[in-house]
């Protein structure tokens, strides 16, 4: 089987709309742009605060018990979710948000670049484009993003074993305190 590196692009036949080819592609867009959906309604039942007119008494219980979601999960689903509300408003309104939304890979990235102040509204703007067109492999886009918006460096204490537990629990507290206001 030929590498990704050595694949000649052009020896691709073209690709008939209606063709069982097509179905497939578009079935791949559709689960790739399903996050957008989940996400939307995990941040409904989280602020709603849904979750405990269903017994639960938290949503990262409701998420784990009902959904089989991790807390991470649900944390990197309302975060990107809120990401492309804040930025494409009209996107998040559309009736078919499955089909509109961008590569969760991506919107990650950006979410995470935004949390550490490292985009703003313009630089935004001015990356839009390349987002929303789908020229580029998602794993291409994603990581010209992590260059332009690199995460920080982790501190020399952060990679020790019994640290990262520390700082791993101190994380899930101050979840579970926003959960709880």
């Amino acid at each position: 089987m030929p590498s990704v590196e050595t694949f000649d692009k052009s020896r691709v036949t073209p690709m008939t709309a209606g063709s069982f080819r097509h179905t497939v592609q578009q079935a791949c867009k559709r689960y790739k742009a399903a996050w957008a959906e989940l996400g939307k309604l995990l941040l409904q039942v989280r602020n709603q605060a849904l979750f405990q007119e269903w017994g639960y008494p938290d949503f990262y219980t409701y998420c784990a018990n009902e959904l089989s979601i991790r807390r991470q999960t649900a944390d990197k689903l309302t975060r990107n979710f809120a990401f492309l509300d804040k930025y494409e408003p009209e996107v998040v309104k559309a009736p078919d948000i499955v089909q509109a939304a961008p590569p969760f890979e991506v919107v990650e990235v950006l979410a995470q670049a935004e949390e550490r102040g490292q985009l703003s509204a313009q630089e935004y703007k001015s990356i839009r484009d390349s987002i929303w067109n789908n020229e580029k492999p998602v794993s291409e886009m994603r990581r010209e993003l992590v260059e332009r918006f690199p995460p920080p460096e982790p501190t020399p204490l952060e990679g020790k074993p019994a640290i990262r537990r520390v700082l791993s629990l101190a994380k899930k507290l101050v979840g579970e305190m926003h959960s709880t206001n």
